[in-house]
């Protein structure tokens, strides 16, 4: 789908989707909870959708109604046939239910795209071969087999807080009581006390013991729940972004308490509109195309900590880069460091949306302003099925033309 942009003044109210992030969380404790749990205010995003496939793979019954998710969960540890779990191209479906695979004899097969595929898996792959678990992976696929017992797991804080997380979700249900070490930095530590949260509201006990120590007591199980998926900051920012380019929009239903590291994006707003700050991604590596895109906007920006967003849907340092060139600005990158100077002004070229969501809905932000067209817009589905539609109810004018126009 190619999206047509009409530059737009953006005006009135709108609410935030709902966080993909805690829905994926929710929906894989409640498959793990023996009995039924009713998780509200759930969007269908394609990873959300990914997940409950996966789970309805595993042995879980997940029934959709509109925005109401009904799950029966069961026991992955008595898992007793193999199974395959189609992930298609969500990094957290395939990294947090790894370990859940591994709670059993029977193998189970993760499937994916083969970007999907691409994003490091080291990790697990260690963990499987030093403690002489199946661990088989192709382009398109891994297949692993346990059974996973409790102990101490240490690895890397600086690769990726989902296999902290995967960790988190099957260790409670083994019998030993377990710790996880994290080799600092420990990045994106917001995301494991999400995880942490979801954890404790379906009666899971873990936290904490150290800065960098994760401690868990075995034997435990889910309890069946009902509970609300809470407002998506990351998303969020690509409305509210908006205001930065002249709009005047409100955003509803976020949770000014919450976990969500990525509410960090209104205190980089601020500081992009006073100034040409320095910005640390590491802790919000999913911030990254939207603060690139309104540094270009408004004074430039020099950011840090950029080198994880180089293994997302698409590399996001280069993506960006491309597409901020159409814009005419001009940026600096090296391993660890993204440059952005301000001279924002129409695209010469048709924009791209790398089969990323994040690069689309950066793009997106832009064009409300200036206009211009996406190709491959769809993308946005990943994450946030009705972005253009709310853009819409903003006031961008927006026209879907067919990939082939």
């Amino acid at each position: 789908m190619i999206a047509e942009f009409f530059p737009s003044e953006a005006h009135g109210t709108v609410a935030a989707p709902p966080s993909k992030s805690m829905a994926h969380r929710l929906l894989l404790a409640a498959g793990l909870a023996e009995g039924r749990s009713v998780i509200t205010n759930l969007a269908q995003s394609s990873d959300v959708a990914a997940t409950v496939d996966c789970l309805n793979a595993l042995g879980t019954t997940v029934q959709i109604h509109g925005d109401t998710a009904t799950v029966t969960g069961f026991d992955p540890t008595r898992r007793a046939s193999a199974a395959t779990l189609p992930c298609r191209e969500s990094g957290s479906t395939l990294r947090f239910l790894l370990p859940i695979g591994l709670l059993s004899e029977a193998p189970v097969t993760l499937t994916g795209t083969q970007k999907l595929l691409s994003r490091p898996l080291s990790i697990y792959a260690d963990l499987c071969r030093a403690n002489g678990f199946l661990f088989e992976q192709t382009e398109t696929s891994v297949t692993v087999r346990g059974p996973l017992t409790g102990g101490t797991f240490l690895f890397s804080g600086g690769v990726s807080s989902q296999f902290a997380t995967g960790l988190l979700y099957a260790l409670p249900l083994c019998r030993e009581d377990s710790e996880i070490r994290l080799l600092p930095p420990v990045e994106s530590r917001s995301y494991i006390d999400l995880t942490l949260s979801a954890l404790k509201a379906f009666g899971v006990e873990a936290g904490w013991a150290e800065e960098t120590t994760l401690r868990i007591p075995g034997g435990q199980r889910f309890s069946p729940q009902k509970t609300e998926v809470e407002g998506d900051w990351s998303n969020a920012a690509f409305l509210e972004g908006l205001n930065l380019l002249g709009g005047n929009v409100t955003v509803t239903g976020l949770d000014e308490s919450s976990l969500q590291g990525d509410r960090v994006y209104r205190a980089h707003f601020a500081a992009l509109q006073s100034g040409s700050p320095v910005i640390d991604l590491s802790d919000c590596p999913d911030l990254g195309p939207v603060l690139f895109a309104l540094a270009g906007a408004l004074h430039g920006a020099s950011f840090t900590g950029v080198e994880r967003l180089r293994l997302k849907e698409s590399d996001r340092v280069a993506a960006m880069r491309e597409e901020l060139w159409k814009f005419g600005v001009r940026t600096e990158a090296d391993a660890h460091t993204l440059t952005v100077y301000p001279g924002l002004s129409a695209p010469t070229a048709r924009l791209s949306g790398h089969n990323d969501h994040r690069v689309v809905m950066a793009d997106a932000l832009l064009c409300a302003a200036v206009g211009g067209s996406i190709a491959g817009a769809e993308a946005v589905a990943k994450s946030f099925p009705d972005f253009f539609d709310r853009y819409r109810s903003l006031g961008v004018r927006i026209n879907e033309l067919d990939q082939q126009q």
